[in-house]
């Protein structure tokens, strides 16, 4: 028994949908992150026994990065442009608007560590499951045997370099939307051993094999 025998895509006809858009607008190396990301989050939310809406748990998972993918880049922070495409899509397939409003949270919030693990379980464990595969959240939070069986059908080739290039590329035509955490630019001012933490190099020392 593998972990597709107990955490499964829920068989509704929107996440069917929603597989076959991202499925046609994803890069590959986008798309099994987005995969990846919804089994890392359901298998920890399974694990903690919480009570989750399966389908906003996938939809805000396989959505997360949308604001990567043209022609969602818009003019803001690249989670808030996806946030905003996916509430767009969802609104023209008539998902209700109280469940696109927790959507847009767990999407604008899925990069930012912490505040997301206070709110409501779709919400948090789309940052869990995004966290865990680039690097920000240890994987041994998940069993050994359930991440080899994710990134066996959900490989990760080359996803480091092609992420960061991916997120380069969209941010630098936009860099006034690097600037809103003041946190770090504080203690460079004011504590001369501060040493900013560099996305690259958290997830080019992930415990991933790349």
């Amino acid at each position: 028994m593998t972990i597709f025998d107990t955490v499964k895509i829920p068989d509704t006809d929107l996440c069917k949908m929603t597989l076959k858009f991202v499925q046609g607008n994803h890069d590959t190396f986008l798309l099994n992150h987005v995969m990846r990301t919804y089994f890392f989050g359901a298998c920890a939310g399974q694990a903690a026994s919480a009570k989750i809406d399966l389908e906003m748990l996938f939809l805000g998972s396989t959505l997360h990065d949308l604001g990567l993918v043209k022609p969602y880049v818009k003019d803001k922070r690249f989670e808030v442009d996806g946030a905003n495409g996916a509430a767009a899509f969802l609104h023209e397939k008539g998902y209700p608007e109280e469940k696109i409003e927790v959507i847009w949270d767990a999407i604008a919030l899925h990069s930012t560590l912490e505040i997301a693990q206070h709110k409501r379980p779709e919400i948090a464990l789309v940052q869990f499951g995004a966290g865990i595969d680039i690097g920000a959240i240890p994987i041994d939070s998940i069993d050994s045997k359930t991440i080899d069986e994710i990134i066996d059908q959900y490989p990760r080739v080359n996803f480091t370099e092609l992420m960061l290039k991916r997120i380069s590329d969209v941010t630098s035509k936009k860099p006034e939307t690097t600037m809103f955490n003041f946190t770090a630019d504080i203690a460079e001012r004011y504590n001369k051993e501060f040493k900013r933490t560099n996305f690259c190099d958290l997830m080019h020392n992930s415990d991933f094999s790349e």
